[in-house]
């Protein structure tokens, strides 16, 4: 059931209890290029960025702290961190995806272990 995406945007949304949604601007990075530049140099993010594939991520080059969720295959929240900037994060395991944003607003969108979130991509023009 493992999802492939593409380099683009979209939109991430996060059901709550009782099945209201929280809905966030996404930005996806799935080529190398795109994950490997992720956050590096900005001063802040609308939303949150997806990486994929990714197991693990750094925060070296980062000028701000983030928000780190690393998702299984089925989108799945397996855990939770913020990282300062210059750290290493430990790959885990099972992690497919990792999701990324400003440093606490996860919380309040409601990212936390066990959570499903799910990814709606802009469809963009056909190859």
């Amino acid at each position: 059931m493992g999802r492939r995406f593409r380099d683009g945007r979209g939109r991430l949304v996060v059901r709550g209890a009782g099945g209201a949604a929280v809905t966030v601007p996404l930005e996806i990075a799935a080529s190398y290029r795109a994950r490997t530049r992720g956050l590096l140099g900005r001063d802040a993010v609308e939303g949150a960025l997806l990486l994929s594939p990714a197991g693990s991520v750094h925060t070296f080059g980062m000028r701000m702290p983030i928000d780190v969720a690393y998702l299984d295959r089925h989108l799945t929240v397996l855990s939770v961190r913020t990282m300062r900037p210059g750290r290493l994060g430990l790959p885990r395991p099972r992690s497919r995806h990792v999701l990324e944003a400003e440093a606490g607003v996860m919380a309040g969108w409601g990212v936390r272990v066990g959570a499903r979130i799910e990814v709606e991509a802009d469809s963009g023009p056909s190859a």
